[in-house]
């Protein structure tokens, strides 16, 4: 296990807390002059609809600088979003976090980044970079959205999705695309999953705790298989989804429903039939167990255990049960309503 947690960890981005600089191809570290260095905290972590600072603070002041914030992953390769820029008097935030992004500005050498009513696309890596014209420097922190990764797949089967269907359909379930550290750290906390699935950076991976012939072979150690990167619009798989708690809470109504019906009965209540982001948010954060199955909003049916027993899936770890897409004429199960 040790090992195969040390060959994955390198095939992850690591997350630097001095200055990054780039010389003939190699990055190397230098010593900061203005900046702190390490950050505080390099790794900040919060839930969805929270807010978080991120700690970018000054030794001093040149006389003449601006501080530049911008999100540099997970994005396409080469690109970077602005999100804001400081003179150290005024700044003036940008792009799609425009309206939620501000100064700290706790005292006059204080530059940290503060996010309000975080999203879960916000999570990724942040560049703090202080740009004076001749000693550049800059600091790189993480964000994390705290969450939990679901594999899905389409009604219609095994291996679907095109990259965009993907990830229409993680955000039809209140999701996103997991990354791959989400994905990582999912297996870290007892994932495994035989059915390989998109990421948000266009590869496809599964994760394995327990080797086994169908997954890999039995042989091999545990931990994340890769395709690597795949065509987006020719190869399809199934997608692992991203979530993170959310405002509302998942209920159970406990009657003999149709699909239709429990969708209306959902209705009559104020709600709607659950997304299957949001029934894996209650059972993750809010610990939602329930051994009877139920609609929801994508035709499927499914429950949550939190304390396995028998005749529950029969299963002996906690998680979210599924059978899968039946007959929507079928009045066997109850349905799980949001609201």
């Amino acid at each position: 296990m040790q090992s195969a947690a040390a060959v994955v960890l390198l095939l992850t981005c690591l997350t630097w807390t001095a200055a990054i600089l780039h010389h003939g191809g190699q990055t190397v570290q230098k010593t900061l002059r203005y900046l702190l260095e390490p950050p505080v905290y390099a790794e900040v972590s919060a839930r969805r609809g929270a807010n978080a600072t991120l700690p970018c603070l000054l030794r001093s002041r040149p006389p003449h600088y601006k501080v530049r914030w911008t999100k540099v992953e997970p994005l396409p390769r080469g690109l970077q979003n602005v999100v804001l820029v400081t003179n150290g008097h005024a700044h003036k935030a940008y792009g799609p976090l425009a309206r939620r992004a501000s100064l700290r500005r706790a005292h006059p050498l204080d530059a940290s980044l503060r996010l309000v009513n975080l999203e879960l696309e916000d999570d990724g890596q942040y560049r703090c970079e202080l740009i004076n014209g001749l000693e550049d420097e800059s600091v790189v922190l993480t964000l994390r959205i705290e969450g939990v990764v679901f594999p899905y797949q389409s009604s219609s089967g095994r291996y679907k999705f095109t990259y965009r269907q993907a990830k229409e359909a993680c955000e039809a379930q209140d999701a996103t695309l997991a990354t791959f550290h989400q994905l990582y750290r999912a297996w870290t906390e007892g994932l495994d999953w035989c059915n390989a699935g998109w990421l948000k950076d266009g590869t496809v991976h599964y994760p394995i705790l327990h080797s086994r012939a169908p997954c890999g072979g039995d042989h091999l150690l545990p931990g994340i298989r890769s395709y690597g990167p795949r065509h987006k619009t020719e190869d399809h798989f199934d997608t692992f989804c991203f979530t993170s708690i959310t405002s509302g809470h998942v209920f159970f109504v406990d009657e003999r429903l149709s699909f239709t019906e429990a969708d209306r009965v959902c209705r009559d209540k104020g709600a709607e039939l659950a997304r299957v982001g949001q029934l894996y948010s209650a059972w993750h954060f809010r610990r939602l167990d329930r051994c009877d199955g139920g609609w929801l909003h994508d035709g499927s049916v499914r429950f949550p255990i939190t304390a396995p027993r028998e005749h529950c899936g029969g299963l002996p770890n906690p998680g979210v049960r599924s059978f899968g897409y039946p007959d929507q004429t079928e009045r066997l199960y109850g349905a799980y309503c949001y609201g």
